[in-house]
C-alpha cells in the first residue's frame, strides 16, 4: 500500500502544474527497468528526468506527459544505468601499427582520444577512468567534454602513469642517445610524491602507478615488482590527501600484494593472483579491475599490427593465468569492477568483455554490478552514478532483450543518455 501511494504521489507531483513541464523535463517510457543493485526487473516504468537528474520513477499508468516535456518511447526496450569502464586508454588505438603510434605528437594523440571518447559513449559507456596518457591529453579531452564542446563519457583522468626508470610506464624502445624518459618516471618516495602533485596540478582526478612490469613495454618482466611498498605508500598518501583515488598496474604476485598493502584503491590486470592476494584484497577492501577479453584481440591481430614478438610472447604467458586469477577472485569474493584496457583492443568494443566475465565465473548480474554500482563506489560516486534511482544523474542506456538472460545484448546498445542529454536513439 505504501509503495502504491508513493508512486501515485510521485506521478501527481510530476504530472501536475496544469499539465505543463517544469524546467527541462524528459519523460521516458521504459518496457522494463533493471535495478542493478538487487537484480529486480520492473516492467512498464516511467522515468522522469529534470535537467540532468532522475526525479521520479513509477509504474506507467497511461497518463499523458506534460505538453512541454520531451517524450522518449523505450517501451519495447530494457533500460539500465550507463555502463562504466575503469581501465581505458583513449589516446591509443589497437589498429594503429605499433611503432607508428610511438611517433604521434601530443596533439595527434589528443585527436585520437576525441574520436575514441565518442565511440566509447556510443557503446553505452557513460563513465570511464583513463589510466594514463601522455602530455595531459585526455585531461584536455575530459575538460572539452565537460564544456560541451565535444561528445564523450564522463572521464576520471590520470595524467602520466607513474613508473620507475626503465620499467613499465617508461619508454625503453628508443636508443639512449635520444634521452627519452616518460613523463611519469619517478624514483624514490620524494620523487613519487612530487609526481603525484604535478599530475594533480595539471588536472588529474585519478592517479595510476606501475607496480610491476607489463606486456606492452620493452625489457620488463610482467611478474617482477617495480615500485617498493614505501614508494607506493607515498603515492597513495599524497593522492588520498587530495581526495584522488589510485590505480596500480600489477601483473605479478608480489606486486599485487604490495600494492594492496600500500593502500591503492584498485589493482589493474591482477594476472598472477594467489590465495593470500585474495585475502588481502578482501581485508583492505581493494577493487580488482581485470581485463580478460583483450588477449583474444592481441593474439589474433597483434602480429599484423606490428606488435613485437617480445610483447606477444608476454601476452601468451599472461592470458590463461589472468583468466584463472579472475575466476579465483570472483569465487573468493573480492570487490570487482569492469576494466577493459581498451586501446589494446578497439574502443567501442568494450562490451565484448561482458560475456567473458560470465564465461569465467560471474553471473550476469555480478557483471552488471561490476560495470555500474561497484565502479561508482570505487570512484566515490555511489550517490550519483551507477543506478537508475531518484536523485541520481541521468545516465541511461537501453537494449533489446534481457541482459540477465543474455549479457551479449549489451554489445548493441540502441539508446544512450548521459547527464540528461540524449546522444544515441
Amino acid at each position: 500500500m505504501k509503495n502504491i501511494l508513493k508512486s501515485t504521489l510521485a506521478a501527481a507531483a510530476v504530472f501536475a502544474v496544469a499539465g505543463t513541464a517544469i524546467a527541462d523535463e524528459t519523460v521516458i517510457y521504459a518496457g522494463a527497468v533493471l535495478d542493478v543493485a538487487n537484480g529486480d526487473m520492473k516492467k512498464d516504468q516511467t522515468i522522469v528526468v529534470r535537467d540532468n537528474r532522475i526525479v521520479s520513477i513509477f509504474k506507467t499508468d497511461g497518463r499523458s506527459a506534460p505538453k512541454d516535456a520531451k517524450v522518449i518511447d523505450l517501451s519495447g526496450k530494457t533500460v539500465l544505468p550507463g555502463l562504466m569502464d575503469m581501465h581505458v586508454h583513449l589516446s591509443g588505438d589497437a589498429e594503429t601499427p605499433f611503432h607508428l603510434s610511438m611517433t604521434y605528437s601530443i596533439p595527434r594523440q589528443t585527436v585520437v582520444a576525441v574520436k575514441n571518447a565518442k565511440k566509447t559513449l556510443m557503446a553505452g559507456f557513460t563513465t570511464v577512468r583513463n589510466v594514463g596518457a601522455a602530455g595531459y591529453s585526455v585531461i584536455g579531452v575530459r575538460d572539452g567534454i565537460n564544456a560541451g564542446e565535444i561528445e564523450g563519457p564522463r572521464i576520471w583522468a590520470a595524467g602520466h602513469s607513474l613508473g620507475i626508470t626503465g620499467g613499465h610506464c617508461d619508454n625503453n624502445f628508443l636508443p639512449p642517445e635520444m634521452k627519452v624518459t616518460s613523463g611519469g618516471v619517478a624514483d624514490g618516495t620524494d620523487a613519487v610524491r612530487q609526481k603525484v602533485r604535478e599530475n594533480i596540478k595539471y588536472g588529474a582526478n585519478a592517479i595510476k602507478l606501475c607496480a610491476t612490469g607489463g606486456v606492452f613495454s620493452k625489457g620488463t618482466k610482467v611478474g617482477i615488482q617495480q615500485y617498493s611498498v614505501d614508494e607506493m605508500k607515498a603515492a597513495v598518501e599524497e593522492a588520498h590527501r587530495r581526495g584522488v583515488t589510485v590505480a596500480a598496474h600489477a601483473h605479478g604476485t608480489d606486486g599485487i600484494k604490495a600494492a594492496i598493502v600500500a593502500g591503492v584503491d584498485s589493482v589493474e590486470h591482477v594476472s598472477f593472483l594467489d590465495d593470500e592476494g585474495v585475502e588481502l584484497a578482501k581485508r583492505f577492501g581493494t577493487y580488482f579491475s581485470m581485463d580478460i577479453y583483450n588477449t583474444e584481440y592481441t593474439l589474433t591481430f597483434g602480429e599484423q599490427n606490428g606488435v613485437p614478438e617480445e610483447n606477444l610472447n608476454k601476452e601468451r604467458q599472461v592470458s590463461k593465468r589472468q583468466r584463472e586469477s579472475f575466476t579465483k577472485a570472483v569465487k573468493g569474493g573480492v570487490n570487482m569492477v569492469f576494466g577493459s584496457d581498451a586501446a589494446i583492443y578497439p574502443h567501442g568494443d568494450n562490451p565484448k568483455q561482458l560475456s567473458r566475465m560470465v564465461k569465467f565465473g560471474m553471473t550476469p548480474l555480478q557483471v552488471l554490478q561490476a560495470a555500474t554500482v561497484n565502479s561508482a563506489a570505487l570512484l566515490k560516486q555511489e550517490n550519483d552514478l551507477g543506478q537508475i534511482k531518484e536523485g541520481f544523474l541521468a545516465d541511461i542506456i537501453a537494449v533489446d532483450g534481457d541482459p540477465l538472460k543474455d549479457i551479449t545484448v549489451l554489445e548493441n546498445v540502441s539508446f544512450v543518455m548521459k547527464d540528461g542529454d540524449v546522444y544515441k536513439k
